[in-house]
């Protein structure tokens, strides 16, 4: 399989970009890698890691969300695919406006970037397992080794929970050896998820139990990161007394987590509901001081005497706006306004990163991490496998209303039918990880309600079909790969 469309990245390029913002490319074929010299100390083993999470926070220099699953692009597609985000523009032929839609097209541009994106880190992830596995350097220390390769295990496991859910199967890497991947067939979905804990849960075992950011920071993957991935990817397999388990670990660890009761400060780089961010570069990048995701979904002005946000593009629906209690802090403090504009009527953005091109400093310190896990998601999971046996009702119920505490609304009820709950449950999902990193895409599906609510839309009529619920294997990995298989109705 082709994992880079022209060129073979070597890890020599992943130290590199702790200096320079693009990736290093080199003609040499893979098995020409001397490993003894790039992973011959801790500091250079150290370097090549650094790369790995640049590669997962920057992409290849200008990160954007338009362009890179980690740095939003999952929001993205995962929002227009589900209730959650409409874009403003015209014509079938335009990218976004498929997922919309949802009438993704085969040859559609913007798909393939979550694929080659998400493909492209497990490369270097895989790149650094086996590069310091197979160095001799008695300089390279044991410690540094276990703690390197735990988190790429855990970045792997994280590239694989998105492609197989936006994808489903798909070829299941493990090496960088080019002449053994080039031909992988697809794999079940049901075999990545074992191999996804797999790495979760060896990760687990060698991953320090503080993070050991600067400043405090949760920019890499530790103990944590590996526990809330696999709460979640628990709950997805419905094994509901893991899922308890393992979120019920991460929330006990109030020394280190809490939910933060100002929601202005849940996204922030000091937040203590972060369990993972990610770092950007800031040098010579015009978004910034912003995340790329709130660079994408802040809308800007259209010139200095219109109203602040009156430039729309990516709104959010009607129906999500609509899913919030009127009481609700969330909608006050994780929603934006914008005026009458280029839509012809007041629409609605996701607020949740108050950082974007209208106030961005460029080079200037940021104060916002783009955040793959935090707290509130691990008792959403707890809540849910509670509620499916593993716990009580109350069980559910308490967490829900700590969830609910913090938005300012009242507590449910402890009389509630399971039915009840599980609805409660779908809701609270909805409105606190609402266009974020696919949740409401995902949920959708892995319920089995996303034909259900979505072929019921305006926007999404006529219903193309459920095949949609996947999207198409790009057609450049098909052509190069006679072994894979295009996904059903995408023929």
């Amino acid at each position: 399989m082709r994992i880079s469309k022209q060129t073979i990245f070597i890890l020599a390029g992943l130290v590199a970009l702790t200096s320079c913002d693009k990736l290093v490319s080199i003609d040499d074929p893979i098995d020409t890698i001397t490993t003894n010299q790039v992973f011959r100390d801790d500091v250079q083993a150290q370097s090549a890691m650094a790369g790995v999470y640049s590669k997962l926070a920057n992409g290849n220099g200008e990160n954007s969300a338009a362009n890179d699953f980690s740095a939003g692009l999952s929001t993205v597609l995962g929002g227009l695919s589900a209730d959650e985000l409409v874009v403003r523009m015209v014509g079938t032929e335009n990218a976004f406006l498929q997922f919309s839609t949802n009438k993704v097209l085969v040859q559609n541009a913007i798909s393939p970037e979550l694929w080659a994106s998400a493909y492209t880190t497990i490369y270097h992830a895989n790149g650094v397992i086996e590069g310091i596995a197979g160095s001799t350097s008695a300089s390279l220390s044991q410690g540094v080794r276990k703690k390197l390769t735990a988190e790429s295990k855990v970045i792997r496991a994280f590239c694989y929970f998105y492609l197989v859910n936006f994808f489903g199967d798909l070829p299941l890497v493990l090496t960088v050896d080019f002449n053994e991947t080039r031909n992988y067939r697809r794999t079940p979905v049901a075999d990545i998820y074992k191999q996804i804990i797999k790495d979760l849960k060896e990760a687990q075992t060698d991953l320090p139990t503080e993070n050991t950011g600067p400043d405090g920071t949760r920019i890499y993957a530790d103990k944590w990161t590996a526990t809330a991935l696999l709460a979640r990817v628990y709950l997805y397999v419905r094994d509901y007394e893991n899922a308890f388990k393992e979120a019920g670990a991460v929330i006990a660890n109030t020394a280190q987590f809490g939910l933060e009761m100002d929601l202005d400060k849940s996204f922030l780089k000091t937040s203590r509901e972060a369990i993972w961010q990610f770092e950007k570069f800031t040098a010579n990048y015009s978004s910034g001081n912003a995340t790329a995701e709130g660079a994408f979904l802040i809308p800007v002005r259209n010139s200095e005497s219109d109203p602040d946000f009156s430039l729309i593009y990516y709104h959010m629906t009607d129906e999500l706006v609509q899913a919030f209690e009127p009481t609700d802090k969330r909608l006050l403090h994780w929603v934006g306004y914008s005026p009458v504009n280029n839509t012809g009527s007041p629409r609605y953005f996701a607020y949740k990163y108050k950082i974007g091109y209208h106030n961005r400093v460029l080079g200037g310190e940021a104060t916002e991490y783009y955040t793959a896990f935090r707290l509130a998601e691990q008792f959403l999971i707890r809540a849910e496998a509670a509620a499916n046996g593993a716990g009580t009702l109350t069980d559910a119920i308490d967490d829900l209303n700590a969830i609910r505490f913090r938005a300012g609304l009242d507590d449910l009820p402890y009389n509630l039918s399971q039915q009840a709950v599980l609805a409660a449950i779908e809701k609270e999902r909805r409105t606190e990880l609402f266009l974020e990193w696919g949740h409401r895409w995902f949920d959708l599906k892995r319920t089995g309600k996303a034909s259900t609510v979505l072929s019921q839309m305006a926007a999404k009529q006529p219903w193309a079909g459920d095949y949609q619920l996947l999207y198409p294997i790009p057609v450049n990995e098909i052509i190069n790969n006679r072994n894979l298989a295009p996904n059903p109705g995408y023929n």
